[in-house]
């Protein structure tokens, strides 16, 4: 895109088309009447944003609004075919994704099994990702311009690198984000799932207004989502929060003497016996969690012992207890370990549960797609003649 000198005609053209566009992102649908109260500008310059923003592809007519007297107006909304994203999350067994548009319309959320004895690569499962999400949206593949990746790893965005992970057979250490952009030729961004969450804990979950807070995710493995005043905390190489790999404190010994890190401790096998099973996955168990105060009792032992280095080396408002065994713990859980806290150390501490919804990591994914798609389309209005 070409640099325009502010303050000209033309700059100035490209101002109020953007605000115009972004009014229509906000609002849906207007007629050149309702956008040019919104916007403040005479119903002819509004008349003439809209004629150049439909000009380039951004908008089209939409359908008809009845004023009363007179030919109906018509109203005009930002396309949604043109440029699409797809948000995806990689799990262990299970890739999850959807399509992301510009308006953030709700699309069916598909999940894919990874077949165990095919060979995997980072390529195949994101082409496999987009199929899915397109088809069962009803969109074309080619519309899909860019997709953010969330993965259980860490990973290094100058590097290209994956670290700190078990679960994706077949993707490489290093280049895994240069190999999908071109197979695919998206623009591809990888994170992990956990600082993903994290975002979407801030933007729409129970950290909206935490001056700083930690994401304590619990599942079949752990993390931890760092924010501090609004800005995620990735460390030198994309590494911070994997505490899972952290051994246990002698404490733990009297919880559960077998435990060498907190992944033995407090991850999905751990929380699977602490609910009385065996051989049940996680997902299959915790169903039991919110109604057994024994084993709530039991879990939030556990969870204060790996919150308290948090505590002392992050020193946040607010802890959020996520994932599938934090969401499922529920109030109660968070309840506990809020008891377990040494308030003289941490007398403004909050303990809270995740308000994310069962696709947090999608949340946040789908969140990002909307500000690159808008960032994408907005770059076409100084196009405009």
């Amino acid at each position: 895109m070409s640099q325009i000198d502010p303050g000209t005609p033309t700059w100035l053209r490209a101002h109020n088309d953007r605000t115009a566009f972004r009014l229509l992102l906000e609002h849906g649908p207007l007629t050149r009447s309702k956008l040019g109260e919104l916007s403040g500008m005479s119903k002819p310059t509004a008349t003439q944003m809209i004629t150049r923003l439909e000009r380039v592809g951004l908008i089209r007519p939409v359908g008809e609004v009845s004023g009363g007297r007179g030919p109906n107006a018509v109203s005009y909304g930002v396309r949604t075919d043109r440029i699409t994203g797809v948000a995806i999350s990689i799990l262990h067994r299970v890739i999850h994704a959807v399509v992301v548009d510009a308006v953030d319309r709700d699309h069916p959320v598909v999940e894919i099994a990874t077949d165990a004895t095919a060979e995997r690569t980072p390529e195949g499962d994101v082409r496999a990702a987009v199929r899915a999400a397109c088809a069962a949206a009803g969109l074309d593949e080619a519309t899909v311009s860019r997709v953010v990746v969330g993965v259980q790893a860490a990973f290094f965005v100058e590097g290209d690198e994956l670290s700190f992970t078990d679960t994706l057979p077949g993707w490489p250490a290093v280049g895994a984000r240069r190999r999908i952009e071109e197979a695919l030729g998206l623009a591809v961004t990888l994170d992990n799932d956990v600082n993903l969450a994290a975002m979407a804990e801030r933007s729409a979950g129970a950290a909206q207004n935490a001056a700083s807070f930690a994401l304590f995710w619990i599942g079949d493995g752990l993390g931890v989502g760092v924010d501090i005043g609004g800005t995620l905390h990735r460390g030198a190489s994309g590494g911070a929060g994997e505490i899972g790999y952290l051994a246990v404190p002698r404490a733990a010994a009297r919880l559960a003497p077998e435990a060498n890190d907190f992944t033995d401790l407090l991850g999905g096998p751990a929380v699977v016996r602490m609910l009385g099973g065996s051989r049940e996955t996680l997902v299959e168990a915790l169903p039991r969690l919110a109604d057994d105060e024994t084993a709530l009792a039991a879990l939030a032992d556990r969870v204060i012992l790996a919150v308290a280095p948090l505590l002392a080396i992050l020193d946040p408002s607010m802890v959020v207890l996520g994932g599938p065994t934090g969401t499922a713990g529920g109030a109660r859980l968070a309840q506990l370990v809020a008891d377990r806290v040494d308030e003289g150390a941490h007398p403004r501490l909050a303990v809270r549960t995740s308000g994310t919804g069962a696709q947090p990591v999608l949340l946040g994914a789908r969140q990002q797609l909307v500000e690159q798609i808008r960032t994408q389309l907005e770059a076409d209005i100084s196009l405009a003649p």
